[in-house]
């Protein structure tokens, strides 16, 4: 990524939250893989004019603009796949951030279309590019796992526009995957108080070995974002995060990543694996708002 350009590719952001705002604060700062990208313009639903000099564009010009090679999709999970499927149609690039879809159906489906149509369909997970996880896989590797469990506190998310629990907490379900192998579901609950706008989502999981891993969700009003984790291996016990510096540039990180797939720079091997990795993700979350359906 260090060469000079010979082209670079146009993006619009799609998407004006908390993660398009940052997205387009990367692309106007002055990166490595920002070098390979020109900033065309956001796409919003709300009217929003000009921000920071980037013009708000139509989503039928994004669509159709000869200068448009790459789509940024930010915006809520429940618009993530038509979105995806209109910018591939459209012969463009996508960086979606997750969960891609809301149904493994469809992202096996806009996998499929991204391959035809012969462009890169790409995932962001800065979860993994925390420092976090970092050091939780150093922990890890080459341990005996016995059990663990790993619970996440928020305060409430709505499910409309995000998705079910197992969905909109896929970042958490991806650690324990990419830590520990592919899960099988054993049993879920999610217990509900709308009035009070608050939910718990219990999931029993295990591993290819037997061990039990269970995923706590707890969304209400007054929950602090936290994560409490142990995991106990015949090696001795891993209870909570030690502090372990700052995540910096997390979305950068994602979009070197993305830029590097748009040159070509990752093996097929390598891609296979992650698109397996993402693919029994949304299965699993999936699998656990069917069981949860079914228990209502």
């Amino acid at each position: 990524m260090n060469a000079e350009p010979e082209r670079k590719f146009g993006v619009v952001v799609v998407g004006v939250g908390r993660a398009g705002s940052v997205r387009i604060r990367d692309l106007r700062n002055p990166h490595a893989s920002s070098a390979f990208l020109n900033l065309i313009g956001f796409v919003s639903r709300r009217e929003l004019g000009n921000i920071e000099e980037v013009q708000q564009i139509s989503l039928e010009d994004a669509l159709s603009s000869q200068e448009v090679d790459v789509a940024y999709i930010c915006s809520e999970s429940s618009s993530h796949e038509d979105y995806i499927r209109q910018f591939l149609n459209a012969g463009k690039h996508v960086l979606v951030e997750y969960p891609m879809t809301l149904s493994w159906a469809a992202a096996q489906d806009l996998w499929k279309l991204a391959e035809e149509k012969g462009k890169v369909l790409h995932e962001e997970h800065v979860e993994l590019l925390m420092e976090e996880f970092a050091f939780l896989k150093k922990e890890v590797v080459g341990k005996d796992l016995l059990k663990g469990s790993l619970l996440f506190t928020a305060s409430p998310l709505e499910e409309e526009r995000f998705g079910f629990p197992a969905f909109s907490g896929i970042s958490r379900l991806t650690w324990l995957v990419s830590l520990f192998g592919e899960l099988s579901l054993v049993s879920a609950t999610l217990e509900e108080r709308k009035e009070d706008q608050y939910m718990k989502m219990t999931v029993c999981l295990e591993t290819e070995n037997k061990r039990p891993l269970t995923w706590i969700e707890e969304k209400g009003p007054g929950l602090k974002r936290n994560r409490h984790l142990s995991f106990h291996f015949k090696s001795g016990s891993l209870e909570n995060m030690p502090n372990v510096g700052v995540n910096k540039n997390i979305f950068l990180k994602d979009q070197n990543i993305f830029v590097q797939k748009l040159l070509g720079q990752f093996s097929e091997k390598e891609l296979a694996a992650e698109q397996k990795r993402i693919l029994h993700c949304l299965w699993l979350a999936e699998e656990i708002q069917k069981y949860c359906s079914s228990k209502k």
